[in-house]
């Protein structure tokens, strides 16, 4: 099947079509000629956003080695030209970071999980029996996430109706939790990646894959949980498990559910895309990936091989539906759909919407309580910082008496306009995971230098089976060069300590303040409790760009 006949059944669909502020409509975005006979509706990295937000795409997107200018690593203006978009359309506003606060203000907020309910059940009104799948990063993300321990995810994604999800940041609630969640799901829990640490079998909790029988074709689905598990997160959390690629178990899952008269092999993965992609050209037979981990969105699947790779954002933002003709034990045709939810268009449904608020109930006045304002974009996405994360080290720097501030390079967190309140909610949007305690210790020189090049490694290794981390570790209080063409070891240069300008003294230590590290041991106070206090006392915060780092090689 050629790629040009793919690229011509999918991409936004007529909404991509529609003049700068020309209004929308629900069934605009929801209009679809259904095709063949199969559906797949896909959700994931929804980071437990249960209610409308501002969502900022990033403005860096850097790809190394073969996938240097491919998607998803292009941005901007780049991108609306590959994809056909308007300037100041519905579509750019959606899917690319310029004007975006102007733009927001005119398209208004986008997710909130009673908007992709009315979408699935569209869906399904139309295909009822299309099959559901969260890519995970589910539960985690926001301040009622962290207060019930996930439940008032669970309990709203129950609601949905999902036939199977993967995992990631889940573990973070602790294995003990997430098997007490897991053995209640009335949905399929997969990862054909999570084994049992100590025997390096497969994990019994969680299957590799299920079979379903829709519109008269066999279909598996094989689970694929985030690899890397032990390196980006705290591995003390959940000892029981080892994840990995396991590719090689892959394949072995491919060929068994083959065996076993899949018709259509569908890979629900949280890899990330370009370690997706890696997989696509080592594993033979899967028909489909959807895609998750690194918040990717895009309008038309990516072709490796025989496989097509569907990436549909994050934070409730979009759902991507994914019609399929399946005929003769082989798949003839695909038509795709990357749906936007604009959340002033797209009617809440009523049961969700009081199901939501129900969870957030007993919380509502802590997350509603205004702790300031801000006078700049607050955002997170980029390769090597974000407004809210400059106001993150700010708040380091200054609470904790730090010289250096560090602050992980996590994708997930909202935007906030300027102008606009920040709550508390806002701050644990940004801040919440339950190791997310602040430091402050001391580092010599050359210990920062290695960390920089550790995570700049995870970031900008050529061989995608070796990006391990998020985005670069966000530093405030330092300024550094980056040569990303260059090895592990030799990318960071000319580190410089901003308050006094003077070069970093490898043998000299520095006090350094950050949070979210994996040891178990760490002490200090909430990252939330930090932040907060210091927006407290500012009142109203103003972040000034940063160009403290200094790119070169991409």
């Amino acid at each position: 099947m050629a790629a040009s006949a793919l690229v011509g059944a999918s991409g936004f669909g007529n909404w991509a079509r529609l003049a700068a502020q020309q209004a929308l409509t629900q069934d605009q975005l929801l209009d679809f000629d259904t095709f063949g006979n199969v559906s797949l509706i896909h959700v994931t990295d929804i980071h437990a956003q249960l209610k409308p937000i501002y969502f900022r795409e990033p403005e860096v997107n850097i790809g190394v080695g073969a996938n240097k200018g491919q998607v998803p690593h292009v941005t901007g203006a780049d991108f609306r030209k590959l994809y056909g978009v308007a300037d100041g359309s519905p579509s750019a506003y959606a899917l690319t970071y310029n004007d975006f606060s102007a733009l927001a203000r005119g398209y208004g907020r986008v997710g909130g999980m009673d908007r992709v309910a009315t979408v699935i059940n569209a869906i399904r009104a139309a295909r009822p029996d299309a099959l559901l799948l969260d890519g995970g990063d589910t539960w985690h993300g926001s301040m009622t996430c962290y207060k019930t321990a996930g439940q008032d995810m669970v309990n709203v994604m129950n609601a949905l109706k999902p036939d199977a999800m993967t995992f990631h940041w889940e573990f973070t609630l602790g294995s003990g939790r997430v098997q007490d969640i897991v053995e209640g799901l009335p949905f399929a829990a997969l990862g054909q990646n999570i084994f049992d640490a100590e025997w390096d079998e497969p994990a019994e909790l969680f299957k590799p894959y299920k079979f379903f029988e829709r519109g008269g074709v066999k279909i598996a689905v094989i689970g694929q949980a985030f690899p890397y598990m032990p390196i980006a997160n705290p591995g003390w959390m959940f000892p029981e498990y080892s994840f990995g690629i396991r590719d090689e178990n892959m394949q072995a899952m491919v060929d068994e559910v083959r065996a076993a008269g899949a018709e259509l092999v569908v890979c629900l993965s949280h890899n990330g895309f370009d370690v997706d992609k890696k997989m696509a050209g080592r594993v033979s037979g899967i028909d489909v990936i959807l895609s998750g981990h690194t918040h990717d969105a895009l309008p038309e699947p990516v072709l490796v091989g025989q496989t097509h790779i569907i990436a549909s954002g994050s934070n409730g933002k979009f759902v991507s539906r994914v019609d399929l003709d399946v005929r003769d034990g082989r798949m003839m045709g695909l038509r795709h759909k990357l749906i936007p939810i604009f959340s002033d268009v797209i009617a809440p449904d009523p049961d969700i919407a009081a199901l939501i608020d129900e969870q957030r109930a007993p919380y509502a006045a802590e997350l509603a309580e205004v702790i300031g304002q801000t006078d700049s974009l607050l955002y997170r996405r980029g390769n090597f910082n974000g407004s809210w994360d400059d106001l993150i080290c700010d708040a380091l720097i200054s609470e904790r008496e730090a010289d250096i501030a560090m602050s992980p390079g996590v994708r997930w967190g909202p935007s906030i306009l300027p102008g606009q309140d920040i709550t508390r909610e806002d701050i644990f949007n940004v801040t919440s995971m339950t190791y997310g305690k602040a430091y402050r210790s001391e580092m010599t020189g050359e210990f920062i230098k290695v960390i920089l090049e550790d995570v700049g490694d995870n970031i900008f290794n050529p061989d995608p089976y070796y990006q391990q981390g998020g985005d670069m570790v966000r530093v405030g209080g330092l300024g550094y060069r980056i040569d990303i063409s260059k090895p592990q070891g030799e990318r960071i240069s000319e580190m410089t300590l901003l308050k006094t300008g003077e070069a970093i003294d490898p043998a000299k230590s520095y006090v350094v303040a950050g949070w979210a590290s994996v040891n178990e041991d760490t002490e200090g106070p909430q990252i939330w409790d930090v932040v907060e206090s210091h927006i407290g006392k500012q009142g109203t915060v103003s972040v000034t760009p940063n160009t403290s780092v200094q790119v070169i090689g991409a």
